[in-house]
């Protein structure tokens, strides 16, 4: 049964127990539309054909990585399709997360095998800054604002899916996923009509 918070329920967090989102890892997230409705375009012969607000999540994703230079990202492989986003988001070493961890050569940097247990926050529903979460919200906001002027109807769903990859294995899987996501979409789970 999800938790109160000021006498409402609340769904638990899909997010890692004990993993701090701001740590030198590379970051696997898919981002979805409300209700699945398909404002970034059509999938024509297996190849994305993005609309005007499909052109507007790719400039904002893109300018993701020039706004926050100072977490040391690096962008992976990602995909805008129809009614969702892929994408791999490396957030590098940088003065925010500095404490030991271990950094691979040229594709990603993952965390170690056994993640550190950080010290319980204060308050763990305080400003989230200099995280995976931050970037999300910030790419988000910057989507909606500039599509709602075209389609004031354009809306995301409140949360996003995350997975830590954990090694180079993965992340070649999770690469190839999303360059076959156009190519795959008819079988797609996200696919709505």
């Amino acid at each position: 049964m999800p938790d109160k918070f000021r006498n409402k329920y609340r769904i638990s967090s899909a997010r890692l127990q004990n993993w701090d989102y701001g740590l030198n890892a590379a970051y696997f997230v898919t981002i979805c539309t409300q209700g699945r409705e398909h404002y970034f375009g059509d999938v024509v012969n297996g190849e994305m054909q993005l609309s005007a607000i499909g052109k507007i999540a790719q400039t904002e994703w893109l300018k993701t990585f020039d706004l926050r230079p100072d977490m040391n990202l690096t962008m992976g492989e990602y995909i805008i399709m129809p009614n969702h986003f892929h994408a791999i988001i490396i957030i590098g070493k940088n003065q925010y997360n500095i404490d030991g961890h271990v950094e691979t050569q040229c594709i990603a940097s993952l965390p170690p095998p056994t993640p550190p247990t950080p010290p319980t926050p204060a308050n763990q529903f305080g400003p989230q800054r200099k995280n995976l979460a931050s970037i999300i919200r910030g790419f988000k906001i910057g989507v909606t604002t500039r599509a709602r002027k075209i389609n004031p109807e354009f809306a995301w769903q409140p949360r996003y899916h995350d997975h830590i990859i954990r090694n180079n294995e993965s992340f070649e899987r999770i690469c190839n996923y999303i360059i076959s996501n156009p190519e795959n979409w008819d079988a797609d789970r996200n696919k709505t009509d």
